[in-house]
């Protein structure tokens, strides 16, 4: 299976650890992620609030790439490329006149039609779905995790066209063949904050605490998640957390392919969870523990302790 890539720039950067592991996923599975040669930053929340033509532009551009490639459908991991570049598709679809200032700008026709997917939907789909649990070679299944999917990947509804906008199940279904235990949890898709980071912090905090809080309310031993900003939120504003709260939350937050590839045998110094700002070897820990078969006693020392305790 051969896909088109699109990394945008936070996977380059800040989100380098999910576009490391997302390629150590698809290499155990098979599927080759082709990264677009020359691609430009999607406009992220800057372009399309500067100008409606600027926002559509810079996704098309890219999508218009890819029958050079001759490939028609592309690999977004960000959610906030994948709606900007959804959005895109569907506004020049929806305006001709629109369609035409686009292609003026970026001076070749528009790729509206070029299929554009988070790894979720690949993953979740068959075949990739039942090959998973062949790639196994770590029982995850010590882990109890919950699912964290954030704004942006499944709304709107209508653009996105992926899940259940209001209850997605399509990552624990991906863990849940990795061997990982996922949890039932009242926080799927509530906002963490996300482009509030800078301009309003305190906002940020306040929900993404009620977040982790929701997460440890149901025994969660780590969020999992799918978005460089919701991971940034969760897991590197857990020090202002403690500031307003008094208690340091210290749970673990993982992009969902980290979990993955450590489960498919990748080892955890090559997951580059050295780059998190809260530890997650709690996480390592609890998957490694000795289960209870392993720690039983065999027959042969249950009978050594018996003759001495008969000795006694």
């Amino acid at each position: 299976m051969r896909y088109a890539y699109y990394p945008g720039c936070s996977l380059h950067q800040s989100g380098e650890e999910y576009d490391h592991s997302l390629h150590a996923v698809c290499e155990k599975l098979d599927v080759e992620l082709v990264e677009i040669e020359k691609w430009v930053c999607c406009g992220s929340t800057a372009a399309h609030n500067k100008s409606k033509l600027l926002g559509a532009s810079l996704p098309m551009a890219n999508l218009a790439l890819l029958p050079k490639m001759e490939l028609d459908e592309v690999v977004v991991p960000c959610p906030e490329c994948f709606s900007k570049l959804k959005t895109a598709q569907h506004n020049v679809k929806e305006d001709k006149n629109f369609r035409k200032d686009v292609a003026d700008v970026i001076q070749t026709e528009c790729n509206e039609d070029a299929l554009v997917s988070h790894p979720l939907k690949i993953l979740s789909q068959e075949p990739l779905l039942s090959k998973i649990p062949t790639a196994i070679q770590r029982d995850l299944s010590n882990l109890k995790v919950v699912c964290y999917y954030g704004c942006l990947i499944t709304r709107p509804a209508k653009i996105a066209a992926f899940d259940n906008c209001e209850y997605p199940e399509t990552m624990d279904r991906v863990l849940q063949a990795a061997g990982v235990t996922t949890l039932d949890w009242d926080y799927k898709t509530a906002c963490c904050g996300a482009s509030l980071a800078m301009s309003k912090p305190d906002i940020v905090v306040n929900l993404s605490h009620k977040l982790i809080e929701g997460a440890k309310a149901v025994g969660a031993d780590a969020i999992v998640v799918a978005c460089p900003f919701c991971h940034m939120n969760l897991d590197a504003r857990q020090p202002d957390m403690e500031k307003e709260f008094g208690t340091a939350p210290e749970m673990p937050v993982l992009y969902f392919t980290q979990l993955m590839a450590y489960s498919f045998g990748v080892e955890q110094k090559e997951l580059e969870v050295n780059k998190h700002m809260t530890d997650t070897q709690s996480v390592f820990d609890k998957i490694n523990a000795p289960t209870e078969e392993e720690t039983a006693p065999t027959e042969k020392e249950e009978d050594f302790f018996e003759e001495l305790h008969s000795h006694k």
